[in-house]
């Protein structure tokens, strides 16, 4: 077995689905009754900005009724003690982990108690009702904030410092992830092509299941503490 120092996290919807947080992705392809084309894309706000503000004020709503889960604590303490190099990248734009107490943390995805003004460009938290139309903080413009989150057609946050903590990580993680949405999905072959071991550790198998090491399935809930502990324990995967 290989010692681990250097480790990246990634995670996606399944592990905040157990807390209750409803997933973009559903069955049908739709999110929450909506098409992707209608609340997920720039056209889309530019199209309908009062729908795509509500959709958003009722998921940032719906954040403050849900608490982390057992696998969110888990990350937490792992953060917490871990010696070597360590970020955890979500692609969830909640704030599960961050209310368990994760520090090296990354939102990829952007977040959604956060506000991007269109006007003055800045970035500023925000968890009221955005179609209400609220002045920026920052240059006191109403009307021109937008949900911080990436939309489809739009380039995920700090890419180049996630690439290069994948490319000198020595153990790579997916947690609850569909291994369908890029590039996320192809962050496993970015850490194994740089000698990375990689684990996944899904309710099912992903799409990108046969590019890790080990897969282990099941509730991230159940199977992310044991895991916490065992690399603690033995600084092993």
């Amino acid at each position: 077995m290989k010692a681990i120092q250097n480790i990246v996290i990634l995670t996606g919807a399944g592990i905040s689905a157990e807390s209750g947080v409803a997933t973009f992705r559903g069955p049908d392809g739709l999110w929450e009754g909506h098409r992707v084309e209608d609340v997920a894309t720039p056209e889309a706000f530019v199209r309908d900005p009062d729908l795509v503000q509500k959709f958003y004020d009722e998921r940032r709503a719906k954040l403050k009724t849900v608490q982390p889960n057992a696998a969110h604590q888990a990350l937490a303490k792992l953060d917490r003690t871990w010696a070597g190099e360590l970020l955890l990248v979500t692609q969830n734009v909640d704030d599960l982990h961050d209310r368990a107490g994760s520090k090296r943390l990354l939102h990829m995805h952007g977040e959604l108690n956060s506000a991007w003004c269109l006007a003055c460009d800045a970035r500023s938290p925000f968890d009221g009702v955005m179609a209400a139309a609220p002045a920026c903080p920052h240059c006191h413009q109403p009307g021109c904030l937008r949900p911080d989150i990436v939309w489809f057609g739009e380039m995920p946050y700090q890419m180049e410092r996630i690439e290069q903590a994948l490319s000198n990580c020595d153990l790579f993680v997916s947690i609850g992830t569909s291994g369908a949405v890029y590039p996320a999905a192809g962050f496993v072959q970015t850490a194994r092509y740089h000698g990375a071991q990689t684990l996944e550790i899904n309710l099912d198998p992903s799409e990108g299941s046969f590019h890790f090491h080990e897969s282990r399935m099941g509730k991230a809930g159940e199977l992310v503490p044991g895991w916490v502990e065992q690399l603690l324990s033995h600084g092993l995967c």
